[in-house]
């Protein structure tokens, strides 16, 4: 079988040599070249017709988010951003996430050799997801994120989402992605209605960047969009982000949930894990749940769907033509475990229907 053909662009020599290692001894990959600045890059491009190119945010001559940009639109192909574990490397990488990037790994600020080592089979999945990624181009743009002085917007309801009144915290959303999902869960939060149930979103992220991911999405969401906090109550009209390398689930005390957050081991090799939350959903929640599974790699959180499904929780997952990576929903519709699969654009419309159609199970 033909190896996955890979071109590193950094420039950094250290890091290029780094990656280089890693992706040829993985044994299924080959980096086919690499380049110091996009300039250089762009004409490898053309000679060598890599599957995956592997981008630095941070270069000279030209910024990797500017020649991202410049590459979707001439000559889309799958890309893997490698981005530095700051506030300011987080922005920029939501940035290339938006303009169409696959997904990205994070750069060790300190120890950077041992570093690279210990997140060598990260980087080799990540590269693959990249190479088999059905879409890494936006077919519609969505808006930018406003400063954060801005006020957020109106909070009249789109025409999409049947309007309805939730009495108490009674219902919870739960979420759950990967590889390509931080654009797919913007597109589920910005169609909510301000006033829809308490959503927990566990997304496959390191620390470090849930916190700009959760400003990002605020600014444009009606409802509010934060990081999880140990032990807060879960309220309607707030969505709750499971923060980078911590478990986040949910708990019950008397008539309230709240959120558990937790440094616990990995399950399923991701911390956080998605069938984390979906399990403690299932155990506490049971059929007040919505269960939404959207785009990633491998197969977390297909038994925690399962278990919310027999609990009588609403499941719904991504269809395989709008995911960037058909992995998650794949495993958890292969078992059962999703009452139905909707379209992207379509799945927060769907989310609140079922919810008005339950409307008369919620108990005051």
């Amino acid at each position: 079988m033909a190896k996955t053909k890979v071109l590193v662009v950094d420039d950094s020599a250290l890091i290029r040599n780094l990656m280089k290692e890693i992706i040829d001894r993985s044994g299924d990959l080959e980096t086919i070249g690499t380049a110091a600045d996009p300039y250089v890059a762009r004409e490898m491009i053309r000679s060598l017709n890599p599957d995956v190119l592997t981008l630095d945010i941070e270069m000279p001559r030209m910024d990797g988010l500017d020649f991202l940009e410049k590459i979707m639109r001439l000559r889309p192909m799958p890309v893997l951003m490698v981005s530095t574990l700051t506030e300011k490397g987080a922005d920029a990488t939501f940035r290339a996430l938006e303009l169409g990037a696959v997904d990205f790994v994070a750069k060790p600020k300190l120890g950077i050799s041992q570093g690279m080592a210990d997140c060598a089979a990260e980087i080799c999945e990540k590269i693959r997801a990249a190479a088999s990624s059905t879409s890494y181009r936006r077919t519609t743009a969505l808006p930018r994120t406003k400063p954060s002085g801005e006020a957020k917007p109106a909070r009249a309801e789109p025409s999409a989402s049947p309007r309805v009144v939730f009495s108490g915290t009674e219902k919870i959303i739960a979420i759950g992605a990967s590889t390509g999902g931080t654009e797919a869960i913007r597109e589920v939060l910005s169609r909510l209605n301000a006033d829809c149930p308490g959503v927990l979103i566990t997304q496959h992220m390191p620390p470090g960047f849930t916190k700009s991911f959760a400003e990002r999405l605020n600014a444009i969401c009606r409802i509010t969009v934060k990081e999880a906090i140990d032990g807060e109550r879960i309220l309607p009209g707030h969505a709750y982000i499971a923060p980078g390398g911590k478990h986040l689930a949910v708990a019950k005390s008397g008539a309230n949930y709240l959120a558990k957050v937790s440094d616990d081991p990995p399950v399923n090799r991701h911390k956080p894990s998605v069938d984390v939350l979906f399990s403690s959903v299932a155990t506490f929640v049971g059929d007040n749940a919505v269960g939404v599974m959207l785009t990633g790699m491998g197969k977390d959180g297909a038994a925690g769907m399962l278990e919310m499904r027999r609990r009588g929780a609403f499941t719904v997952a991504q269809d395989e033509a709008s995911c960037v990576v058909f992995g998650m929903p794949r495993e958890a519709i292969s078992i059962g475990a999703t009452e139905e699969v909707v379209a992207l654009p379509s799945i927060a419309e769907r989310v609140m229907q079922h919810l008005a159609q339950a409307g008369h199970h919620v108990r005051v």
